[in-house]
């Protein structure tokens, strides 16, 4: 006969009709000499038994632990999402490396053009200027010492470009003097002393 628990688990319930029934108990008897050892004892004596006496009992095989599984540290919904992060980080490491080096070539590409327009800037401003005649006149008389006819051309020679230039220039030291020349004369001179 089945018996019914409550939701709370708190023993059997009653069913309707039945509540004059006594419940009846079965016994199963268990081959093993220590059981029935143990039932032969009163409850009181059996309560009392030193814990040596139950590890005694416990290493003759009388009970049997068994020993609860670990639950692992990683389960396998976690291995998964392991996995799938794993593949993902993999799939956009490419792009992404891809990304920052055009990134870069861009950059470099901006600096190029910014140094190209300058140089356009400075070309054009120059143009400007040859285009203009008296600019090409001025340039022709500094450059080159052209003269227009009926005009006499002055040129200083001292000027303070070429005096800055000359006090750059050091004036050669004397060459020394070569050892047997050195010598040479040393002997004269001992020669020309007057003898005693």
């Amino acid at each position: 006969m089945t018996q019914r628990r409550t939701p709370s688990g708190q023993g059997p319930a009653r069913r309707p009709g039945r509540a004059s029934r006594p419940t009846q108990r079965v016994r199963v008897r268990d081959t093993t000499s220590s059981t029935m050892a143990s039932r032969a004892q009163p409850r009181a004596a059996r309560q009392a038994r030193p814990a040596a006496a139950k590890r005694a009992a416990a290493a003759k095989g009388a009970t049997k632990r068994t020993v609860a599984p670990r639950p692992r540290a990683v389960t396998g919904r976690a291995m998964v999402m392991i996995a799938v992060l794993v593949a993902l980080v993999l799939a956009y490491t490419y792009p992404l490396r891809v990304y920052l080096a055009q990134e870069s070539q861009i950059a470099k590409t901006k600096q190029a053009q910014d140094v190209q327009r300058r140089l356009i800037a400075e070309r054009a401003d120059q143009v400007a200027l040859w285009s203009d005649p008296e600019y090409v006149v001025a340039q022709a008389r500094k450059r080159f010492y052209y003269v227009r006819p009926g005009e006499t051309p002055l040129i200083v020679l001292n000027s303070a470009e070429s005096a800055a230039w000359e006090s750059s220039q050091a004036p050669a030291a004397p060459a020394p003097d070569r050892w047997y020349d050195t010598l040479w004369s040393s002997v004269q001179a001992a020669d020309s002393e007057p003898r005693k």
